[in-house]
């Protein structure tokens, strides 16, 4: 912390600048009563007054340094983002090279193995391995291909092999790349509206105290007139020494301790969603992220592991389980998807059935799976085997003669009630009976839906699913609610229902079909991998392209809030020891009463300022690395975090100054 501190600090510096600082309304105050304070102690000077200088101006470069380290902390990434981002040539397909800066929305060039994608866009022919670690961090390079959702590109990464065709889909100065380099550079960063309104009451509380200090001195002025006889107090001298106190009773008395942090949060915000590999659009989706309310998650990928695996066999009556075990993996020899894979080693290890030798197979004519027929095989030395799913196996035994009995529809419903998924193995003529693909919840998803809850969060799964499998899949994973066999229009007319409930809703998506409810819902997470039309609708994306992030996304945005309210209950709370410390100390001698309120029994006015200067001073430093990492987030309900941040945050903005500030006045009290 103390390297990025040293580092910031001309940045800080630069800051000064009214230009930069009028952004913060709270901290130009504070910076023109350190200009005013400085004449005054050039007219009149002294220790009292040059020590006040000196840390009314530690006190903005402080409040400069916070935003300039949360800054800094970005220009790394930053950096390496640049050196992806080349200077590149562009081949169109008609054969002209270009510069990669002068493509436009629209052209289409050609990418072959070993150069770089010159631009973000959508593959539009052929297919290859991409490198994207330069964007994503992640070494294993990626397949990309025209049509489906996996055709996006971005610019600045590196096709391995083959050759594809792009079409441009960003102009230039908006790519992926250069919105990525703003956002961590802090360039692009607009302040949310909760920051916003927060701006306002702090410049609203401002605004106040300085009408209340100006009317101090015309008042004394007054009472002295009134009453010759009463003392002159440090606060009601002719002397400079007066607005040296009155500014100095200003800016110990506004907000600067929050004033000074407040960008910082939300820099740190966005970069703690940087540094996990998601790209927010914008500070306002971070800040929607914290309010969610619903949760809307895809079953396949994110709930449960994707890869569905073979657990069983279940033969219809009559039928011996080996019978339907090699007739199974005879059916699945040729099928190289993981279930397919899965239920040749199923019946290797569970039925000691071995592979097939390749001349065994010589004569063999593979069925493969569409989507028009829904299962696969192998017709072999006379035999018609298939595999898929239930009614398209069921009606191809009939359209052969055959006439499946009522006990396979039992064995396929009690296999999706369980929230497995079932494949009806036959061979022309009958069925042989049903293989038990179970889908894998993750671990530990119910204790994070738990956790979820506990947040007042409420989740739902999306799947493509039968009902009674989506039932049993949402039972075992621990969410509220499901949607089952979801298309488009069902996820888009979810996430009304549920805005037009008053709630905030994120979800995840990959594909164009995606791309209506990513747009409609308050946090829409697009996936690297997917379409350029989802990453358009959504207003964050997600370089590692895995959905489970959306729970973490929640949880930093609900950080964001808790760190602004805890750091702003903190500041509005400490100003209260300044006020026992600062107001004693300025009219005790005209007042006498006032001398009760000095509790701290602090050893004179100008020490008693001074100290509590130097404190609001050494606070900011103080809480920079807490405004950076933030506070520790507990999933708990919004009272509970409450009545924490009051006890902790409120509480201790009480005793804290209380304790700092007679410290520091006792150590100062032998030189002023």
């Amino acid at each position: 912390m103390r390297t990025q501190l040293a580092g910031a600090l001309p940045d800080a510096l630069r800051k000064l600048n009214p230009a930069s600082m009028w952004r913060n309304p709270v901290m130009l105050i504070v910076e023109i009563g350190a200009v005013l304070t400085t004449a005054l102690a050039i007219a009149e000077p002294s220790f009292f007054a040059w020590a006040i200088v000196g840390w009314l101006w530690l006190t903005v470069i402080f409040a400069n340094l916070a935003e300039a380290v949360a800054e800094g902390r970005g220009k790394a990434q930053a950096a390496t983002l640049r050196a992806a981002k080349q200077d590149t040539m562009a081949r169109k397909v008609s054969g002209e090279v270009v510069p990669a800066t002068e493509l436009k929305q629209g052209d289409s060039v050609v990418v072959e193995a070993g150069e770089i994608i010159p631009g973000d866009g959508d593959v539009v022919e052929g297919i290859a391995t991409v490198d994207e670690s330069a964007i994503t961090g992640e070494s294993a390079p990626v397949i990309r291909e025209s049509g489906g959702d996996r055709s996006a590109v971005t610019g600045g990464t590196r096709v391995l092999s083959d050759r594809i065709v792009v079409r441009i889909t960003q102009e230039p100065g908006e790519s992926f790349v250069d919105r990525m380099i703003a956002l961590v550079e802090g360039a692009n960063r607009q302040k949310t509206p909760n920051e916003i309104a927060l701006n306002i009451l702090l410049a609203a509380l401002t605004i106040i105290f300085l009408v209340a200090t100006a009317t101090m001195q015309p008042l004394a002025i007054f009472s002295k007139s009134v009453n010759p006889g009463v003392p002159d107090s440090i606060a009601l001298t002719a002397d400079g020494v007066t607005g040296i106190v009155l500014i100095s009773l200003i800016v110990c008395l506004i907000p600067t301790t929050i004033g000074a942090l407040l960008s910082a949060i939300g820099i740190a915000g966005m970069d703690r969603l940087v540094q996990r590999n998601v790209l927010a659009m914008s500070g306002r989706a971070v800040e929607a992220a914290g309010d969610v309310t619903t949760l809307l998650l895809d079953k396949t990928g994110t709930i449960t592991l994707g890869n569905r695996q073979a657990g069983a066999f279940v033969p219809v009556a009559g039928v011996p389980v080996m019978e339907l075990a090699r007739a199974a993996q005879l059916s699945s020899l040729a099928d190289e998807t993981p279930e397919g894979r899965s239920i040749v080693v199923h019946a290797k290890t569970a039925y000691g059935l071995r592979e097939r030798e390749p001349g065994e197979l010589d004569k063999a004519t593979w069925v493969p799976f569409t989507a028009q027929t829904r299962m696969s095989g192998v017709d072999l030395d006379g035999r018609e085997v298939r595999k898929g799913a239930a009614t398209a196996v069921m009606k191809w035994v009939r359209d052969h003669g055959g006439h499946p009995t009522a006990e396979v529809g039992e064995i396929v419903d009690g296999i999706s009630a369980s929230g497995g998924t079932p494949l009806v193995v036959a061979e022309k003529g009958r069925v042989l009976g049903v293989i038990h693909l179970k889908d894998v919840v993750k671990e530990g998803m119910r204790e994070r839906f738990d956790e979820m809850r506990r947040m007042g969060i409420r989740t739902v799964m999306i799947t493509g699913d039968n009902p009674l499998t989506a039932k049993a899949i949402a039972e075992e994973a621990g969410v509220d609610d499901f949607l089952a066999e979801a298309t488009p229009e069902d996820k888009l007319a979810l996430i009304r229902k549920e805005q037009e409930g008053g709630r905030l809703v994120a979800m995840t998506g990959d594909g164009t079909n995606d791309a209506p409810a990513l747009a409609q819902s308050d946090v829409g997470v697009a996936m690297n991998t997917g379409t350029s039309a989802a990453k358009e609708a959504g207003n964050m994306v997600d370089l590692d392209s895995n959905p489970t992030k959306l729970i973490e996304i929640v949880e930093i945005g609900k950080q964001l809030l808790i760190t602004r309210g805890a750091l702003t209950t903190f500041s509005i709370a400490n100003d209260i020891a300044k006020y026992f410390a600062i107001i004693p100390a300025m009219f005790a001698a005209v007042y006498p009463g006032l001398d009760a309120l000095n509790i701290m029994r602090l050893a004179g006015p100008q020490s008693a300022i001074l100290s509590a200067v130097v404190f609001n001073a050494l606070v900011i430093v103080a809480l920079i690395p807490l405004a950076l990492r933030g506070v520790r987030y507990r999933p708990a309900s919004a009272s509970k975090l409450l009545s924490r941040n009051l006890r902790v945050y409120g509480l201790g903005g009480i005793v804290v100054p209380f304790v700092g500030i007679k410290i520091i006045d006792l150590l100062i009290s032998g030189i002023v």
